[in-house]
Parts: structure tokens; sequence; C-alpha cells
């Protein structure tokens, strides 16, 4: 990999773009080797915008925040600088190109000695690194022209503020959990300190004497004072209640986005049974009430025909849909219903010469039948490259916020060698696709879906090969493509809805997606093409059950779900005492600005990590700006998957499941 061009990339498209503008910073992010800095194996991560893990519950911060805190510290070429939290060492790596003498101060020592090593490799003379207590500075070398900490402290230490010069600049994280605040200390006098706030953060405590001590480092269990009334509260107050899904006062709940032409039906897993039956119940009673004619699912294009021409009454073609890995996502029995539902309702529909209702995947061709032919061939040429495939596959989600469930992820030159004969297998495998989907009454419809993939085949296969901000991108401009050209397909009064996963319909420029990876998603899509006329809805669970695996192609398990984090979205929902809720995230401008602020939530795909569960299945979100509204289920059961189907199993009336 040529890290000089992607650590170009990093700087012009996190830091430049996003207003980094002091050139002695930008220099020093262009020439220092953050891959030197991360942990063998992770190189291939170290220009995304995002914290890495390093160990000992320390990680190296994002590349936008660090130079936004060197920015803020105004540093000149003659400083000398405190820095606390030495970390891996990027941080003190970058200061000793723009200042000229860093002093740094690590609790851990094996962080400590690694960061000496590394400093020592690249021939940074002028940094000197002490095992010690940061929370107490380092008195012998002061007064500092600037000190930078990089941990959150509850409030800012003493010692730190008296070991400044005049002049001085501390910049430091203060404040409890998802409550931190980027603060400027500037020694405006003897004992006279002026104080600017830089905005939220969110950083590992700093421990210490003068901090939080090593008892109690959990310091994301404190309320929020935000609100005049906590948000659990004005979450209470706000919720619409609903005893069962079968009430009719369930489906009239959704009246108000009767005028939507796009309504996006979430959910914070893929195995939860709560979330198909409502979304069922919301799309029967959108359709049979206020005109909604088309349905769109976070699935391949191919299988969802076969459903379609299913729900249509004509005749099946080629193998049962859905088929491959995850099956139990539309193989359930609770999806199965709902197409009984389909077929039922266009039968009427064609008794009274009425249009049907259609049915239409979003998603790419075949991707996880892509996915299995990587994997395949990977076999058979090199079993330990696959197996390193297939844990690339199984993590690489928006919502992950350390690569350490990677497992050994680097690129071998065995994983590159393969490329372009995975290309072509992947190709082939898409072209005998579109020819099995191509002729049907749709024609024009398939053949100009079938046209635009194969121009863009190789593209996207070498993209997803490698995976990444790029695939999910380009995944996600395609489903908004799809829905756009269904749209003018089927004309001005068509109207879709549309269900994915909460990471696809939640408008990523709320969430870390967009804020620390530039990565977008099909709600913000929506939003953007269709102002006004998109309603994105959330769907979430504190705990219960869902069907996951644990890894790429592994089984299907019945999994507990955790009881969800302190001060996350899900635990103010769960602390508002009631099970069963829609939260209108714009009636109450009270409660929105309550859920402005960004917490964690919870994002469960088609692997579920419990143990791993922070880093796997948390990001930072926005809850009032990321959505329209918010489906609440306190505890969820999981899906009920289908046995697989026999050959030959199955007529034109039980087609596609054989029920």
């Amino acid at each position: 990999m040529d890290m000089t061009r992607i650590r170009d990339r990093m700087v012009e498209q996190h830091l430049t773009r996003r207003g980094i503008g002091d050139r002695s910073v930008i220099r020093a992010m262009r020439t220092v080797p953050r891959e030197r800095f991360v942990d063998p194996g992770y190189e291939e991560f170290a220009y995304e915008d995002a914290p890495l893990s390093i160990g000992d519950g320390q990680t190296i911060s994002q590349p936008f925040i660090v130079a936004l805190m060197l920015e803020k510290a105004d540093l000149d070429a003659g400083d000398k600088v405190l820095e606390v939290g030495t970390g891996s060492g990027y941080a003190s790596a970058l200061i000793s190109r723009i200042a000229k003498h860093v002093y740094s101060v690590e609790r851990h020592e094996r962080l400590a000695l690694q960061a000496r090593e590394r400093f020592e490799a690249l021939g940074y003379k002028n940094i000197d690194v002490r095992v010690g207590d940061g929370s107490k500075g380092w008195a012998k070398a002061a007064p500092f022209d600037a000190i930078i900490v990089s941990a959150g402290a509850p409030e800012v230490p003493l010692a730190l503020k008296e070991q400044l010069d005049l002049g001085g600049r501390l910049i430091i994280p203060v404040g409890r959990g998802d409550a931190q605040r980027l603060k400027r200390i500037t020694r405006v006098g003897a004992e006279a300190f002026e104080e600017d706030d830089l905005g939220g953060v969110l950083f590992v405590p700093l421990i210490g004497e003068d901090a939080w001590t090593a008892v109690h480092p959990m310091y994301t269990a404190a309320p929020s004072a935000r609100a005049e009334a906590p948000p659990h509260q004005l979450i209470a107050d706000a919720a619409e209640e609903f005893s069962s899904l079968d009430e009719r006062r369930f489906a009239a709940l959704f009246d108000r986005f009767a005028e939507s032409r796009i309504v996006l039906l979430g959910e914070s897993t893929h195995g939860t049974a709560e979330f198909y039956e409502a979304r069922a119940a919301i799309s029967r009673h959108l359709v049979e009430h206020h005109g909604f004619n088309l349905i769109a699912v976070e699935a391949d294009w191919p299988d969802a025909a076969a459903i379609d021409r299913w729900t249509k009454g004509q005749a099946s073609k080629g193998a049962a849909p859905f088929g491959r890995f995850p099956e139990w996502m539309w193989r359930n029995i609770e999806f199965s219903t709902f197409a009984g539902w389909m077929k039922e309702q266009n039968q009427r529909r064609a008794a009274l010469r009425k249009d049907p209702i259609r049915f239409y995947g979003l998603d790419l061709y075949n991707m996880s039948g892509s996915i299995r032919s990587v994997l395949d061939y990977l076999e058979s040429v090199s079993p330990e490259t696959a197996a390193i495939a297939r844990e690339r596959y199984g993590c690489l989600s928006p919502w992950q916020s350390n690569p350490a469930t990677y497992g050994r992820a680097v690129l071998t030159d065995a994983y590159r060698s393969c490329e372009d004969a995975v290309l072509k297998q992947c190709t082939e495998l898409l072209t005998r696709s579109l020819d099995d989907v191509a002729p049907d009454g749709d024609d024009f419809l398939n053949a100009a879906q079938s046209a635009r993939l194969l121009t863009a085949a190789e593209r996207y296969y070498r993209v997803m090969y490698y995976g990444g901000s790029q695939a999910w991108n380009l995944r996600d401009t395609y489903m908004a493509d799809t829905i756009e050209r269904l749209l003018d397909f089927h004309g001005p009064t068509a109207k879709i809805i549309i269900w994915a996963h909460n990471s696809h319909i939640g408008d990523a420029r709320y969430t870390e997606m967009g804020t620390a990876r530039d990565e977008l998603n099909l709600g913000q899509l929506c939003r953007q093409r269709f102002d006004g006329m998109t309603s994105l809805i959330g769907l979430g669970t504190h705990c219960g059950e869902v069907i996951a695996a644990s890894d790429w192609d592994g089984e299907a398990e019945k999994k507990q779900v955790n009881s969800s984090l302190p001060q996350s979205c899900e635990r103010l929902c769960h602390d508002s005492g009631k099970p069963r809720f829609l939260l209108d995230l714009n009636a109450n401008e009270e409660l929105h600005a309550s859920l402005v602020e960004q917490r964690l939530q919870r994002f469960i795909g088609v692997i579920y990590r419990p143990e791993t569960e922070r880093l796997s299945h948390y990001m930072a979100t926005s809850l009032s700006r990321q959505y329209d509204a918010f489906l609440w289920f306190d505890e969820t059961r999981a899906l009920s998957p289908l046995a697989p189907q026999e050959p030959g199993v199955g007529d034109q009336e039980t087609f596609p499941f054989g029920l």
C-alpha cells in the first residue's frame, strides 16, 4: 500500500476539508507515518479517521481530533510542550515536528517503552518520555508554552494550570462520559486564566491523583445535566405507548407519515422478530390506507424479484431465493407471513383491475454470493488467507469503532495475488444472475439495472474485495439510485416503504459515520434528494434474544442481547420505564434538544459478538437528528428461521419458502 498517498488523502479528506488550516500542523500530519504507531496487522487502518486500540484500554485518537488539538494549542517552533498521555506516541511525534522540545508522561510502562522505541527508530530526538501520573504534569521541566492532554478529566487539574508559562495554552477534555468538552485554558496572569470551549469530544479517562482514580474510572455513569428534566423523563413524557402490534392504535400511530413519499423503517439488529412484525404492520397500514404501492428491502434484486413474481401469481424460476448467508434475514416465518399478505393483497387488486403491490431488492446483485465466491476461491489457494478474508467481511461495518475484532486483518501477499481471479469469478457470477432475472414483465427496468451493474461491476467488486468506507458508500449510493429509478419508473403517484438496518436509514451526517469517516448512507441521500418527502424511523431494543452468527458465513445462533450500556440512547429509552412506544422526535422541542447531543447507540448486524459489544456494536449518534421517530421495544425475541428448503420441495402455491 502506498502509505504516502493514503496519508496525503487523509490530510485532504479528513483535515483540510473540515477546517484544519494551520500549515505547521498540516505539514506534520503529512510527515509523521501514523502506520508506525499502530499495532502490527492494523497498518491498513492507520489513515481512517477513527480511533484505534493500542492495548491497556487506551487508544490512538482519530487524526482529526489530534490535528484540532494541535491547531488550538497554537504551537510555535521555539515552544516547550508537555503531552499528558503518551499512548502510542503519535501525538508526541507530531508535536516534535512543530515545537522545539516535547515532554510526555504515560501511566502505562509498556506503552511508554514502545513509544520510546518508535521515536528512536524514526530519529525523533527532541522527545523525553517518563512513566508517571499525568495529572501532576512534569514539574521539573515546567513552565510549558503548551500542555496537551490526551485523556478526559473530571475538571482541570490545578497542577497543569500552574505549570503553564504566561501566555501558555492548555488543551484538555473535561467532563463525564458523553458530556466531555474540549477546553482551552490560557494563562493571562499569575493567577488569571481564560477558558474557551472547543466542542464535544469523547476520550478515555485520565487516571491520576488529580483526575479519575484507578478505583473509579467508569465516569460514564453520571447523569446528564443538559436539560432541566433528565432525558429519560422527557422520553417517558413524550412516549406514545401501545400494548401490542395487533391493536389498531399501533398502526394508526404512523398516520402522521402518510404524506411522505418515502418512509424508511429501520432495525437495530437483523435478527429480531418484533422489528419484522412491526414493519409488516406499518407497511400493511400504509398500503391499505395511504396509497403506498412499492416495498423495497435491504436484499439482492434477483431474490426480491422472485418474491415479487410469486406475489403476482407468476411462475417461479431458478433456485429458491435467499439461499445464501445470511439466510435467516429473509427466510423466516415473520417475513414469509408478510409475503403471504402481499400475495393475497395482489389477488384482491387483480380482481379490481388495480396495479399490484411491487416488491424490490435495493442491494447490489448477489453481495452474499459474491463474498461466498471470494471465500471459496481463497480456500482453494490459501486457507490462511481465506480465514483473514472471512474475518474482514464479518467485521467491516461502519459502526466498528475499533479494529481489534478484525483479527489478523492485514492484507497479505497471498490476498493481493488472488485479486484478479476473484474479480473475474464475481463478474461471471453477476452475469449469470442477470441472465436469470432479466426475462420478465419488467424487461426494461431489469435490462437497465443489468446494464448499469455490468458497467460498474469491476469497480464494485474491487472495492468490495478490500472493504472499508468506499465499499459502504458505493453500496448505499447504489441503493439510493435504485429508489430514485423505481419512483421514476412507476410515476409521480408512486410511494415507497423501505426496510433496512438503522445504519442505512438513520441520517449518517449525525453519526460517527459522517462526522469521523466521511461515510454517507441511504437515509441521508433520501433526505437530500427528496427534501420534505422522506421520513426516517429507527427501531431499537434494550435486551432479549437475537438470531445472528459469530463469524461471516457462520451458523445462525440464538444469542442473548446484552443490556444496553449506561448513558446510551437505548438505556435512556429503557430508563423511561415504558415497554413499547413510538417517540416522535420532532413533536416536542424540549425532547428534540435533549437528544441532539451525541450518545452511544447500538448496531447489531448479521454478526453479533456480545463479548466485545462496546467496540463491535456501538457508535456515537445524535438520535433526534438521525431519525424523525424512534420505535422502541424494551425486551425482544429472536426471529424464527425457516428450515432449508430441499430441492424439488414446494410448488406454485408454497413458493418461495415451501410453507
